[in-house]
């Protein structure tokens, strides 16, 4: 007799205690087997598909798409042992076994990931013909009359994201009816949420007749409804984290321009070579560990609870990236010991795996120190609010030729804004500015770089 066994959803583990349904990847009465994706979910972290240790026919489905779920809540029913499965094996898939694999998440756990398998319906009989024990479905209904719809428009819509098809789902946003801004048409969530905006300014199309005369009307002063976008996944961890950075960190901001003539051609003659290229992000990076090294106040954090500053000994360094589900901070690790092409390399996975949403939430935590470099968005200056809980977050604003003072001469010259956001509780002034100054040494002149490599 087959058993019936009940899948939670597992803890994601980097302190998240929820997640929200995006796609079921399996339906009741579909046969799975041992670590085989059955839901696709979203965490304030990154989007993840999470594996069933169990393999056997399903049961039954808790929460819909959009529904979000606490760590612990009922995922799935899985009737382990049932004869269905038994296709399932001589197809050359794993046998089920009650105990599970153990895993939790796909390329977490002890297998390699598990390819996506093709859906089996079966309907669940026990050998005498009468279903095992198993959560009742409730019967179906007849449908309520309703008027015809129209016929939905045929060919693919150009779209990836489940989450930009979720919000269209949900607004009622015809997809076919976009035009997408993204590459080759690819319609972006920015798409759905200007076709809602066109949708809540438009005038009605018809009005109800009018009783009684405009200057009896009763004047309104209640504010216009606007597009209300609910704070959660990526943009509500984002919210939170940089409201604690405001609530408990005394910040405080210093910056300095600084003349990156020199660090350019450095990498542009890096670049002549023949080797792999090197990105000028590879080498602020390399600057800022080498600053770390002379300031290890500003690679720390602080623990309340003891009242101690904690200093740490590697850098792990964040860099912000802009994704279209928001703004998250992947993590290079160690960069301390990484040389200007393999941080280089790092650097272009970690943005890839950002942009496609396929970051782990160990590649998003664990920062000691993160590097903003907001000068791609074609701006010179800003206050970085630093990562919670760091010590500190270097800002780095476009690199554009600037009238400048060099060798005693009036010059045109590539000037960058630096400016760095340190917590004053785990240092004063003097060392937040011989850090930045150092900085500043290393762009105008990389060869400074060279005494502490």
């Amino acid at each position: 007799m087959a058993q019936v066994l009940e899948f939670k959803l597992p803890d994601l583990g980097e302190g998240l205690t929820e997640a929200e349904i995006v796609r079921w990847l399996v339906a009741v009465g579909d046969v799975v087997a041992i670590d085989q994706p059955v839901v696709e979910v979203e965490t304030a972290k990154a989007m993840v598909e999470v594996p069933c240790p169990y393999g056997g026919v399903v049961t039954a489905r808790y929460g819909e798409e959009g529904t979000e779920l606490p760590v612990g809540a009922p995922l799935i029913t899985v009737a382990v042992g049932s004869p269905d499965v038994d296709a399932v094996a001589s197809a050359g898939e794993p046998a089920a076994e009650a105990e599970g694999s153990g895993n939790v998440l796909v390329g977490y756990g002890t297998q390699a990931p598990a390819r996506r398998r093709r859906r089996v319906r079966t309907q669940l009989t026990a050998a005498n013909g009468t279903a095992p024990a198993a959560p009742a479905l409730a019967p179906t209904l007849p449908p309520e009359p309703a008027a015809p719809e129209p016929p939905a428009p045929q060919g693919p819509v150009p779209v990836i994201s489940p989450l930009v098809r979720k919000l269209a789902r949900d607004n009622g946003v015809d997809l076919h009816a976009l035009r997408g801004t993204g590459p080759d048409g690819l319609i972006l969530r920015a798409d759905v949420e200007a076709a809602l905006r066109v949708e809540a300014t438009a005038p009605p199309t018809t009005a109800p007749p009018t009783t009684a005369p405009p200057a009896t009307a009763a004047p309104t002063t209640a504010p216009p409804e606007g597009t209300r976008i609910p704070l959660k996944g990526v943009r509500g961890a984002v919210a939170e984290k940089l409201s604690r950075s405001r609530r408990e960190i005394p910040d405080a901001t210093c910056w300095v321009d600084a003349d990156a003539t020199e660090l350019l051609r450095a990498r542009a003659a890096m670049n002549a070579a023949g080797a792999p290229k090197i990105s000028l992000v590879a080498l602020l990076a390399r600057i800022c560990a080498a600053a770390l090294a002379r300031f290890p106040e500003l690679n720390s954090y602080v623990d309340t609870e003891a009242r101690e500053v904690v200093q740490l000994p590697g850098v792990h360094l964040g860099f912000a990236a802009q994704t279209e589900r928001g703004l998250v901070v992947p993590v290079v690790r160690d960069a301390h010991t990484r040389d200007a092409e393999s941080l280089t390399a790092e650097f272009a996975r970690l943005t890839e795996a950002a942009r496609a949403g396929r970051l782990t939430p160990g590649e998003l935590t664990g920062g000691t120190f993160t590097l903003n470099n907001y000068g791609v968005f074609g701006v010179d200056g800003s206050t970085p609010i630093i990562n919670h809980p760091e010590a500190a977050m270097l800002g780095v604003g476009r690199i554009v030729p600037k009238p400048w003072v060099h060798e005693g001469e009036l010059a045109v010259r590539q000037v960058v804004q630096l400016s760095l956001t340190f917590d004053h509780r785990v240092c004063d002034g003097g060392t937040a500015g011989g850090f930045l100054r150092y900085v500043a040494d290393c762009v105008e002149q990389p060869a400074v770089l060279l005494r502490t490599v």
